[in-house]
């Protein structure tokens, strides 16, 4: 790979190599290598902007749960190694909740969830990244409700008027990476496939999804089947019902040994006007980044892993209606 170093064979295995490094290795240093100094990191809860900033999130991450795990279960990706490359790499994160931290005091809780983090490479070097991780999840194992843990949040943040904005619009910050992905088959089919199940046909999950199925979906849950797959996106897209969806970014890919697989980044961007998953209607402007996976079989989508953060759509529901 032209302006890699050349201990890694490909892109997926930097991008596998370099998150244990920094991670299990200890190689947090490594971050002023393998990151811009100006690198741009978006998450559902904040925008960060500049390298000491990922670092200083990075070693009070580790102190919270210094055995951390993050086994990267896929890497799909799009690009060259001249015009930059982009990574959607999956996660599954072990760890052990031993030091106190923004999740309270240690508890020695044992934690399992999902990342997935687009981040664009150029130059063996990350400038510009988005990043989810299953925080309804991590919240639910520590014994917490995720509302609850979002108005937890805003009052150690200093309350409505000071805590952190999550990301919207409004807070995103532009980066070097313009592109939207790679025009393979299958990210067009996913990326189809939602649009319909976003524009309310949601016949086209018995006709698309595989009968046998596997679904990962937000808070560490796993379903089965398309009757479990209506009931996640029904829920979501009935509660907000006028949000504008757009598709950010899509690959699609095709490998030796891997099932046909496609990523996509995601928002919905609307206001939180209906029942559904959010509960009791409340008018809250939400901005959603969602972040998803699909693999397909000879019967259609057989696995799918979508992500966005609960906690961060409950904060902005509850800096709305002030239920604080």
């Amino acid at each position: 790979m032209k302006g890699f170093d050349p201990k890694f064979r490909d892109f997926p295995d930097y991008i596998l190599g370099i998150t244990r490094e920094i991670w299990e290795d200890r190689g947090v240093a490594t971050l002023h290598h393998y990151y811009a100094p100006d690198i741009v990191v978006r998450s559902p809860a904040s925008v960060v902007v500049g390298n000491q900033g990922v670092i200083a999130a990075t070693m009070a991450t580790l102190a919270e749960f210094p055995d951390r795990q993050l086994l990267g279960e896929d890497v799909i990706w799009s690009g060259t190694p001249e015009d930059g490359m982009l990574s959607s790499h999956r996660i599954v994160s072990l760890a052990t909740h031993t030091g106190d931290g923004v999740y309270g005091k240690a508890s020695g809780r044992k934690l399992r969830y999902r990342i997935i983090a687009d981040c664009h490479a150029r130059n063996n070097m990350i400038d510009d990244e988005w990043l989810i991780r299953d925080q309804g999840a991590i919240v639910r194992q520590m014994g917490l409700d995720p509302a609850a843990y979002a108005r937890d949040q805003i009052a150690q943040q200093g309350g409505p008027d000071a805590c952190i904005a999550p990301l919207s619009p409004m807070t995103d910050r532009p980066g070097p990476y313009q592109g939207c992905g790679n025009d393979n088959e299958w990210g067009q089919r996913y990326a189809d496939l939602l649009g319909r199940i976003m524009g309310a046909d949601m016949a086209a999950i018995p006709a698309e999804y595989d009968r046998a199925c596997q679904l990962e979906h937000p808070g560490g849950i796993t379903g089965h089947g398309p009757d479990a797959a209506d009931q996640f996106w029904m829920g979501l897209r009935a509660a907000f019902p006028d949000a504008n969806f757009t598709i950010h970014h899509r690959i699609g890919q095709d490998d030796p040994l891997m099932p046909p697989r496609a990523a996509l980044r995601w928002s919905l961007h609307g206001t939180h006007s209906g029942w559904g998953a959010f509960g009791r209607p409340t008018g809250a402007e939400v901005y959603l980044l969602g972040l998803s996976h699909a693999e397909f079989g000879p019967w259609g989508l057989r696995r799918e892993w979508v992500l966005f953060d609960e906690t961060a759509i409950w904060k902005q529901i509850l800096l709305h209606t002030g239920d604080l």
